[in-house]
């Protein structure tokens, strides 16, 4: 490895053709892991679904409103149910849950599928929105209340909700939370792809790789508030209260 680089660690430097080959090695375990993924989703699609209450309230733009109403004429909702701190400030919301909410943009493609997105929020409405736009987000916004939450059998935590409808009547088809819900983030499959990944200690890398970042909400917060908000702020919005 040459020493003339400025990085903390780097990997060593070989010729194209060295490095091709391996390359080309992990690009077999990179197909066999995206063939895998397609397996897993095949077996997503033939999990049974359970019924939930179509009248689940749900309070929107227009006032009450209706988990059946939220999937806006489509056979399909995915649902983000978004985690919030009543009575704190923006600087003091979930880091977590704007990380996701703020990466999803452009819904064209999923309408074009027959698939809604929307986001449920477990704060009452008028604060919550008011981060919403203060965000700059476009996509639809719910505030789910505790007779919401228990009519989709939610516990209070964050979770991705994927659902069907039939007519009238409304299905879960999946359900995930933890990491699960990480293909709402392209930032982490770009950085995945990148030479020190994430940055986190949980990582299996080289010795000397930097990790800095712990886990803890803190790795998605910049100067104290989450990273997502000072773009808006730099551009002269006004924070939600």
């Amino acid at each position: 490895m040459t020493t003339d680089l400025h990085s903390p660690a780097l990997p060593p430097i070989v010729d194209r053709a060295a490095y091709q080959q391996q390359r080309d090695a992990l690009l077999l375990r990179e197909k066999a892991h995206t063939h895998e993924g397609d397996a897993i989703a095949a077996a997503r699609r033939r999990l049974p679904m359970v019924e939930v209450d179509a009248a689940a309230p749900l309070t929107g733009a227009d006032g009450p409103t209706t988990l059946l109403a939220a999937f806006e004429g489509r056979s399909r909702l995915v649902a983000y149910v978004h985690m919030w701190h009543a009575g704190h400030p923006a600087a003091d919301q979930c880091p977590g849950c704007t990380y996701y909410t703020s990466q999803v943009r452009e819904l064209a493609y999923l309408h074009a599928r027959g698939v809604t997105y929307a986001t449920f929020c477990q704060g009452p409405y008028a604060d919550s929105v008011a981060y919403h736009d203060f965000l700059g987000l476009e996509s639809p916004w719910y505030a789910l209340d505790a007779a919401g939450q228990e009519a989709l059998g939610l516990d209070g935590g964050f979770a991705l909700l994927c659902l069907v409808r039939d007519g009238d009547r409304v299905f879960e088809t999946y359900r995930t939370r933890g990491r699960g819900v990480e293909v709402m983030s392209p930032t982490y499959g770009l950085l995945d792809m990148t030479v020190y990944g994430r940055g986190e200690p949980w990582e299996d890398s080289p010795a000397g790789w930097p990790q800095p970042l712990v886990v803890d909400g803190g790795d998605l917060r910049v100067d104290g508030r989450p990273a997502a908000q000072w773009p808006r702020i730099a551009a002269g919005h006004t924070p939600a209260p």
